[in-house]
């Protein structure tokens, strides 16, 4: 009998924080990305941003746009441009649905976390619905009145 290998968990590299501040996250979506050599190497040294990044979906391929990956610094010449459109690995059926969802008024998709499975860089995905001013509030306030709970619980324990 073979034995099998324990597969090591996924490291995260980064996440968007400002995505669930600013969106309602309906359902999530794992993908691949197209990268060069040194964006990796680049990505190893977290040199990386989501803030501004977003997915655009054009003539059946997902696209993501406004991630900055910092350039290699030993790259030279076989470093890219930092912010060039990647292209997303996904399913048709999965590009499908979420084309569908973005016709749709107040939704996009934007990039949650992007992290190493066995190897591989991937960027989990969101469908997302925009949040109004009063919905970031209500959300604070419950995070606030989570945070004051919890301390009330540690404090209690000791």
């Amino acid at each position: 009998m073979a034995k099998q290998k324990a597969e090591k968990p996924a490291r995260l590299i980064a996440s968007n924080k400002k995505a669930y501040h600013d969106f309602f996250i309906d359902e999530t979506f794992e993908a691949g990305v197209v990268l060069t050599g040194t964006e990796i190497k680049s990505i190893r040294s977290n040199g990386l941003s989501l803030k501004e990044a977003y997915v655009r979906i054009e003539e059946a391929e997902a696209w993501i746009l406004g991630l900055h990956i910092k350039p290699y610094a030993q790259g030279s010449y076989n470093n890219v441009d930092p912010d060039r459109p990647r292209k997303l690995l996904l399913h048709k059926r999965q590009i499908r649905a979420l084309f569908d969802h973005v016709r749709q008024k107040g939704s996009t998709i934007v990039p949650t976390k992007i992290y190493f499975e066995r190897g591989f860089v991937k960027i989990e995905i969101g469908r997302a619905r925009g949040k109004h001013l009063y919905d970031k509030r209500a959300s604070l306030a419950k995070h606030d009145a989570d945070r004051d709970l919890q301390r009330a619980l540690k404090a209690r324990q000791q």
